[in-house]
């Protein structure tokens, strides 16, 4: 497994939130980001992981909710990297993957865009 720093890790996140353009940034709403060292027990492997309401799903209930949250997962990303070059790869693929649910894209559409 590659060795990327929990620290030099979170950098490579903020460098792939910072790629992402900015009038998609801008419509980001209510969302966190976290980095976790692991996927969660049923699902080991899980690069990252969206959870709360897409953009397309939210109505007036949705108001005062609690933040949604993209998580990232460190040493899963690291296990499947060879090189450093991949591991900045899959970062921005798993940045741009946990944003897109936010926006209510599914797998299926992230398949057919590439982004597996």
């Amino acid at each position: 497994m590659i060795e990327v720093s929990p620290a030099h890790f979170e950098e490579l996140v903020a460098e792939a939130l910072e790629a992402v353009p900015a009038e998609l940034v801008v419509l980001v709403d209510n969302v966190i980001f976290v980095i976790e060292e692991e996927g969660p027990d049923d699902d080991p492997d899980l690069l990252g992981l969206y959870e709360g309401v897409a953009l397309t799903e939210r109505d007036s209930a949705y108001a005062g909710s609690l933040p949604d949250r993209i998580t990232i997962y460190r040493n899963p990303t690291l296990r499947i990297c060879d090189t450093y070059d991949d591991v900045v790869e899959e970062v921005n693929i798993t940045v741009v993957h946990e944003i897109a649910h936010h926006f209510g894209i599914d797998d299926d559409r992230l398949h057919e865009l590439g982004y597996d």
